[in-house]
């Protein structure tokens, strides 16, 4: 499907609309010289006048076609960006008439919606414009707008636990024993010798890097508030070498002063006794062990290589080990999977009672195998399995406190962390709200530094992939010299 934007350069937000409805669609991109092709096409127009600008968009779907328009003055406050809006508003409403449907979050199509409440409330306005202008500005549903209004009720204690010069540590572990259909993750599979050959090497790295990053904390004066291991999968690797990690970390960090400390124990295939022993060895207080669905075939389908059953166990063995503290994933929309399917991994994950419980909606990534199989999906029975964990996960006591969105999710839904009352993960909310620094180690890592006053935001970005992180590790560290740059002129 052919795009065209004319007079205008609104490529990325007009785009994410046109994802609402066609998430595995490929777009090309045409700039102001209109020439109709015979594929289905978009036109998005904008055109200025002596007292209005004048917006268009044209549609052409097989044998449908239609078409929007309206005008704005050119004295409108915040010209340029009530532009875009009115052009993504007509370009939402006219595939709503084509395709059918409204997705249910409208055209707000940041990935923070939660981060939006919080920004608004904190400049004076009131609950009640703040739901008249999602729902009449940006077309959002009630019920998304009143899910945004109680995650940001629900987190706001922890917003306010911070500091300027508090930081969170995340660590990149990017391997796991084969990769799952839908996964985008920079993750590599360690299931033959050779893949394995530079496992070794990429740790040994990483606990360097580990202790670069502790020394530049120290020397800036900054405290650390959480930490979070994360991949891939973290226990892909062997228990020694996740012991590596985690003694470089207690070695270099003040570990037990850490309000929260968070460990991907993932795949029911790749946990054992000897892991999570190493684990609750290091000083942490939080897990995840991830079954994502309680459906065999489902996990089959998807490229998993262990049984719900496993998950179970795994789940119990973690208790016995000792851990209090345990996130389960699951997926809305997953291939193969119907609504009462998804209904029963709910209903069990419910009975296990995990503290937290995550519930993320498929999301059909261009780096993703699933992209290419172009799947069958099932966006009306997607909207009923997060409908239905969201009432039965709430009826049971669990909240949500932390909720974003991504790009090309079927139904352009929403991933939303649950929690038990007082369980609610710390780094969760400061990742997705923006307002902490975040120190990263290893491949595909992003530091993340957050200043004071208006809160600017500077990114530090290492190599998407292990063996360009081992190649070029030395410009890692080159990169984040930078950290001690934007402190010292922030404070």
């Amino acid at each position: 499907m052919t795009i065209f934007f004319s007079g205008h350069t609104f490529k990325y937000e007009l785009e994410g609309i046109a994802k609402l409805f066609f998430p595995v669609i490929r777009f090309t991109h045409v700039y102001d010289k209109i020439v109709l092709p015979e594929e289905d096409y978009i036109i998005t127009r904008l055109k200025h006048g002596k007292q209005n600008t004048y917006l268009w968009v044209s549609i052409r779907l097989g044998s449908k076609t239609a078409k929007m328009a309206c005008k704005l003055s050119n004295a409108t406050e915040n010209y340029k960006k009530e532009c875009e809006r009115k052009l993504c508003v007509l370009l939402y409403k006219t595939l709503s008439k084509l395709v059918g449907g409204k997705p249910k979050w409208g055209v707000l199509t940041g990935i923070r919606p939660v981060a939006t409440v919080q920004k608004l409330r904190k400049s004076g306005m009131r609950d009640e414009a703040i739901r008249s202008y999602l729902k009449e500005d940006y077309l959002v549903s009630d019920e998304k707008i009143s899910l945004a209004f109680h995650t940001a009720d629900n987190q706001q204690y922890i917003l306010q636990m911070h500091t300027d010069k508090s930081y969170s540590l995340y660590i990149s572990i990017p391997f796991c024993y084969s990769r799952c259909s839908y996964c985008s993750f920079v993750s590599h599979a360690i299931n033959t010798p050779k893949s394995l050959e530079k496992v070794d090497e990429y740790l040994r790295l990483l606990c360097q890097e580990i202790a670069y990053t502790s020394q530049l904390a120290k020397e800036l004066g900054l405290t650390l508030e959480t930490i979070y291991i994360g991949g891939g999968t973290p226990t892909a690797i062997t228990a020694e070498q996740l012991k590596m990690v985690t003694d470089a970390i207690t070695e270099n960090f003040d570990v037990f002063s850490a309000k929260e400390y968070t460990i991907e124990a993932g795949r029911a295939d790749s946990i054992t006794r000897e892991k999570l022993e190493v684990i609750k060895q290091a000083g942490a207080t939080r897990i995840s062990v991830n079954p994502q669905t309680f459906n065999d075939n489902v996990l089959k389908t998807i490229g998993r290589k262990h049984t719900a059953q496993q998950a179970i166990d795994s789940y119990y063995l973690a208790k016995e080990v000792g851990f209090t503290n345990i996130n389960m994933d699951f997926i809305a929309g997953l291939p193969s999977d119907t609504l009462e399917s998804f209904q029963h991994s709910i209903n069990q994950a419910i009975a296990l009672a995990p503290t937290n419980i995550t519930v993320h909606t498929l999301a059909i990534k261009r780096s993703s195998d699933l992209f290419d199989q172009l799947p069958d999906l099932k966006t009306d029975t997607t909207f009923l399995m997060n409908e239905y964990a969201q009432t039965t996960l709430m009826q049971a006591g669990y909240q949500p406190y932390y909720l974003y969105r991504q790009k090309n999710t079927v139904g352009n839904l929403e991933n939303v962390g649950y929690s038990k009352k007082g369980y609610e993960s710390l780094y969760n909310v400061y990742i997705m709200d923006e307002i902490q620094t975040i120190l990263a180690c290893g491949a595909g890592g992003a530091t993340k530094l957050v200043g004071k006053g208006e809160r600017p935001i500077e990114r530090i970005f290492n190599f998407k992939y292990h063996f360009e992180y081992i190649s070029q590790f030395d410009e890692i560290l080159e990169r984040k010299a930078e950290v001690k740059a934007f402190y010292e002129k922030q404070f």
